[in-house]
């Protein structure tokens, strides 16, 4: 676990000392709430609740919850320091201990504590409980009684479960595995970047001692003095492969002035934009030039296209064609939270004005960290508004700036239940890249190598009757992914090289053949190696001349068919389904035996039979007429030359067939 320690220097008050240390303890973390420094304020709510300050795999101790009760003339006091110590730990991003704090916080009857049973189900999320977490924003829905977001809220995150739980049980082709080296050292690294060979990402690692005394000031004009932090976020390099045990890390910029984060260069590298701030005031965008020396000049501010006064922009990210800046802001004119905004980059270096992405894009909650390539088209980003594992999660969407698809989440594993962040691509495709994640770790996002994975699809395409390959034939795939087109040579064989397991469907056309569909599910995907070799066979076909079914049976004098009958009308079955637009005539014959209107009835009565089971299937009637040809229509002599009974002629009459009457 990484923890950010915090020294504590002296507690000074202006109004009359407080006698119980109880109460100065809260006191003291009140400060450190207020001033986002949530660790302290965490260890600090545990002090002034009596129990360990050590938050490593901490449980609610036994006895706590009848304990507060017992004591009620601190009741306030302790639930007001139970409901701020679960609000740390939970914004310093440590659910596991945030969760057992906000059960106790979540009964207590205080309308100031009205939202805790909603932070309680976002602890179970965060947690992987997907069951438990979908049962207690249920019950938050139906028990809250304010008018604002949290309902709506709430219902986005039992969305999100659903699908969490979806995406665990059916896992997309990606593959994730953690940077061992020493790339995630301590404090949060993230922002990987690859560019022209070298490797660059942000690190709050520490630098140097632990800086000098500042004063942070809190309710009632209460002050905390510590010591400086020494974890400040810099911009690191790496010239050796990221993913080797032995590297060596060299910072580019940042440190005690001024702190940076989120590097983006233009095509050719010699300009860098990243984000920027100090400890108090808004994080804004610089801009630095390299020399031909390879130094950066100092950090200018990128502009007021891109900074505003009283607001933030951050995450600048410029498109592979060095046409566009895109960047993050909470400015004006954006749906809410953080929006993604993008600026011309024109040739002689300016920077136009800013444009906001739109409601395609951009949602009421948090939109951040882009990567686009001018190539694939592709925008991949992290999103808070959508339906997704939980936190922040990748979305994908395709467009060139005046029009996006509707971005869809890349899912699980790409995505987890905490926050996924800052693609990068490792070389020139979208394959394997670098993404940002706290999944594995208490507090802090880290750096994920991922790898796309892929199914390899090889077959053949031959005709039914001749068993020879089948050339000139339309084969399509379709996944989750899109689909795939190709013609098969002489040869008859088609190759495709898809990246979905989720549903796979292959299908066959050819003129005067009937198409043919092979889908695989999930399930049957899974089972399958990275190659496998789907066969299809094409069975031929012209307007208007029968096809015999092949043993489709009735019982004795009757018109029903028997139940094996009906599995070998599957087929015809599947052939309707296949070929959606072909309409046919379902026959039936009957030998010469019985007078000739009843074999006419009875063919008739046969062949609505057929039809009526096709019907029963979800086949359109419309599309399917029936007709009984009784013993009009024979294929072999029902008697032999010397007059005496022919039964095997007779087999051959009492048949069923259809025909394609219209394609």
């Amino acid at each position: 676990m990484k923890l950010l320690y915090t020294s504590i220097v002296f507690l000074m008050f202006s109004a009359a000392s407080v006698a119980q240390f109880t109460t100065n303890n809260k006191r003291m973390a009140d400060v450190y709430f207020h001033n986002q420094e949530y660790f302290a304020a965490a260890e600090y709510y545990k002090r002034s609740l009596q129990i360990s300050a050590d938050s490593s795999g901490f449980v609610v101790p036994y006895g706590f919850e009848s304990r507060m009760k017992d004591d009620a003339s601190n009741q306030g006091d302790y639930e007001y320091s139970v409901f701020r110590l679960a609000e740390s730990l939970r914004l310093y991003k440590n659910f596991t201990d945030a969760e057992g704090w906000y059960a106790l916080a979540k009964n207590f009857k205080n309308p100031k504590y009205a939202t805790a049973p909603y932070w309680y189900a976002v602890c179970l999320r965060a947690n992987q409980k997907y069951e438990q977490a979908i049962k207690a924003f249920d019950a938050f829905i139906a028990a809250y009684r304010q008018n604002d977001q949290f309902k709506e809220r709430a219902k986005t995150e039992i969305s999100s479960c659903r699908f969490a739980l979806y995406e665990l049980r059916y896992p997309r082709m990606f593959r994730l595995s953690r940077l061992t080296n020493d790339i995630n050292e301590k404090g949060s690294n993230y922002t990987p970047l690859m560019h022209q060979g070298v490797f660059y990402f942000t690190s709050s690692r520490p630098q140097g001692g632990s800086g000098k005394t500042e004063v942070l000031t809190g309710a009632e004009n209460t002050r905390v003095a510590k010591k400086e932090t020494p974890f400040l976020n810099a911009i690191y390099e790496v010239k050796d492969n990221p993913v080797n045990t032995s590297i060596r890390i060299s910072k580019v910029t940042g440190g005690r002035q001024r702190e940076s984060a989120a590097p983006a260069f233009v095509p050719d590298g010699n300009v860098m934009f990243c984000t920027s701030w100090t400890g108090k005031g808004e994080k804004i965008i610089t801009k630095q030039k390299r020399s031909a020396a390879g130094e950066w000049s100092d950090p200018v501010d990128a502009g007021i296209q891109v900074n505003i006064r009283g607001y933030n922009a951050i995450q600048p990210f410029v498109t592979t064609d060095g046409k566009y800046l895109i960047f993050s802001s909470d400015r004006p004119g954006g749906l809410g939270g953080y929006d993604l905004w993008y600026c011309p980059l024109r040739p002689d270096g300016q920077i136009g004005q800013a444009i906001n992405m739109g409601n395609v894009i951009n949602t009421s909650e948090d939109d951040q960290a882009p990567y686009y390539s001018s190539v694939s088209k592709k925008l991949i980003y992290s999103s808070k508004g959508r339906v997704g594992m939980g936190g922040f999660d990748f979305f994908e969407s395709t467009g060139d700036f005046s029009r996006w698809t509707t971005p869809e989440n890349l899912g699980y594993p790409f995505n987890s239940s905490k926050d996924d962040m800052y693609f990068s691509p490792a070389g020139h495709d979208e394959t394997e890249g670098y993404i940002s994640s706290d999944r594995e770790s208490l507090c802090c996002l880290e750096i994920f190598k991922i790898r796309r994975e892929y199914l390899n699809v090889k077959g053949t395409v031959f005709d039914c009757n001749t068993n020879k390959p089948l050339g000139m034939v339309k084969v399509t795939l379709v996944d989750s992914a899109g689909s795939q087109v190709m013609t098969t040579g002489d040869d008859g064989t088609y190759t495709f090289k898809v990246s979905s397991n989720r549903k796979l469907r292959l299908t066959a056309e050819k003129d005067r053949y009937f198409t043919k569909a092979l889908v695989y599910t999930y399930d049957e995907l899974a089972n399958k190696d990275t190659l496998f070799s789907p066969e299809l066979c094409l069975t031929p076909f012209e307007v208007d001349k029968p096809i015999v079914l092949k043993d489709v049976f009735y019982e004795f004098d009757e018109a029903a068919l028997t139940e094996d009958s009906k599995r070998k009308l599957d087929h015809l079955y599947s052939i309707m389904i296949d070929n959606p637009n072909i309409e046919i005539e379902l026959g039936a014959h009957t030998d010469s035996k019985g007078p000739d209107i009843y074999n006419l009835d009875l063919s008739q009565r046969r062949a609505r039979s057929c039809v009526d089971y096709l019907v029963s299937k979800g086949i359109s009637a419309s599309r399917m007429t029936s007709k009984g040809y009784g013993e009009t229509r024979p294929v072999a002599p029902n008697t032999l030359a010397n007059g005496k009974d022919n039964p095997a002629g007779r087999a051959l009459n009492r048949r069923t067939e259809f025909k394609v009457t219209r394609k």
